[in-house]
């Protein structure tokens, strides 16, 4: 009688724990699934702004995206094509354009404190200019996706079958801050294709490997 008792108070003791555990096992996932990875930037670069707001294509920032395997990570140079004229916001450059109307001057040139990052970056002065006393370096961007090195991808053969950019990365163009939106697992993958295979993409029939040496060499 004893011993039942004992066996039922530790039957109880572990449904309780269990009980307990479930919201963390929840959230519990295997060590390579890097899903919600939102790292801090150097420079708190708006994909909601520069996709969504202005609409910019990724592929003008990610130019390598369908030529190469990998998208790449924009050059500060591709950042200057636009940034060169672009100080910083328009409602603050207006607030300066306003003020010098009313104190009779020429506006000042406004720079925002991120732009101001990238202009640091590039070794400029405050005209914009190459400042000797500089050394240019490149933006230390933090990499938000990364496979496996035992996995092969290749951006351009995804590119040029029409699967969009947001298949993978998530609505990119409502994040303020990038982030890994799909697990990225070979799961994930896998029933990407077979779901290509059977309903094709943008009206084109699919024929999307699912042999492992297609990744996995």
């Amino acid at each position: 009688m004893q011993r039942q008792t004992v066996a039922i108070v530790l039957l109880i003791g572990l449904a309780f724990g269990l009980v307990s555990l479930t919201p963390a096992m929840s959230s519990w996932r295997l060590f390579d699934n890097q899903q919600g990875y939102a790292p801090p930037q150097p420079i708190a670069f708006s994909h909601r702004l520069h996709a969504g707001e202005l609409q910019l294509d990724c592929r003008f920032c990610h130019t390598a995206a369908g030529e190469s395997r990998h998208a790449g990570i924009p050059s500060s140079d591709t950042c200057m094509k636009c940034h060169k004229f672009v100080t910083a916001p328009y409602g603050l450059v207006q607030d300066e354009v306003s003020k010098a109307g009313e104190e009779n001057r020429e506006p000042n040139v406004v720079v925002s404190e991120e732009i101001a990052k990238l202009y640091e970056a590039l070794g400029l002065g405050e005209d914009l200019q190459p400042d000797p006393e500089k050394t240019p370096q490149p933006v230390a961007w933090v990499r938000v996706h990364d496979l496996p090195d035992f996995v092969y991808f290749d951006h351009r053969a995804h590119v040029h079958a029409g699967v969009s950019c947001q298949k993978c990365h998530g609505p990119v163009e409502s994040m303020q801050q990038m982030r890994q939106f799909s697990d990225l697992t070979m799961g994930w993958c896998v029933n990407c294709h077979r779901e290509s295979n059977a309903k094709g993409i943008e009206g084109h029939a699919m024929d999307a490997s699912l042999d492992c040496a297609s990744c996995h060499y």
